[in-house]
């Protein structure tokens, strides 16, 4: 009987720790909805996992003061650049094709990529750097204006009238009678 004993100390001893963690995890889940606005309405930390750096409107306007040595890239598609803008001056290629106009882009300037909220422009960033371009960071269009950066929206140009569908020819004028 003195086996058994020993037994049930260490039986008791797990289930009061059982039985304290239950306690504690109780106590502790009525405790975290006692504050519910503030984890509501605090907005969730922006994951970025790009080695580009997320520019800031401070940042890009230095970088924006001297044009002889900066080259701004848009990755978005037309319709995103007619839809949000983007800066004054830049030169769209589209992410998707980033890749086939590397030939293209000039290596002795440095470069900010753009598009909405900055991913896609960190994603060509990183591109582009890995393929020895110096680029100073991403920056999302969006943000930029909702700091007070001024975003130029692009007009699109009205459709020309349909041409008539005979061909337009000279004629002699006719002969009055």
């Amino acid at each position: 009987m003195k086996a058994a004993r020993p037994l049930l100390t260490h039986s008791l001893a797990v289930s009061l720790a059982a039985s304290l963690a239950l306690t504690s995890a109780l106590a502790f889940a009525q405790q975290a909805p006692s504050s519910p606005a503030t984890s509501a309405s605090a907005p969730a930390p922006e994951v970025w996992n790009y080695k580009t750096k997320k520019l800031s409107r401070n940042e890009v306007d230095k970088l924006l003061g001297q044009p002889k040595k900066l080259l701004v890239i848009d990755v978005r598609r037309p319709d995103e650049l007619v839809k949000y803008g983007s800066l004054g001056v830049y030169l769209n290629v589209q992410y998707k094709d980033l890749a086939d106009a590397l030939d293209y882009i000039p290596k002795d300037r440095t470069i900010i990529t753009v598009s909405n909220r900055a991913h896609r422009a960190a994603t060509a960033g990183d591109l582009l750097s890995s393929k020895g371009f110096k680029v100073a960071g991403a920056l999302g269009s969006e943000d930029y204006r909702e700091a007070g950066g001024t975003i130029v929206k692009i007009a699109v140009p009205p459709p020309r009238p349909a041409a008539a569908s005979a061909p337009a020819t000279a004629a002699a004028p006719a002969a009055s009678r």
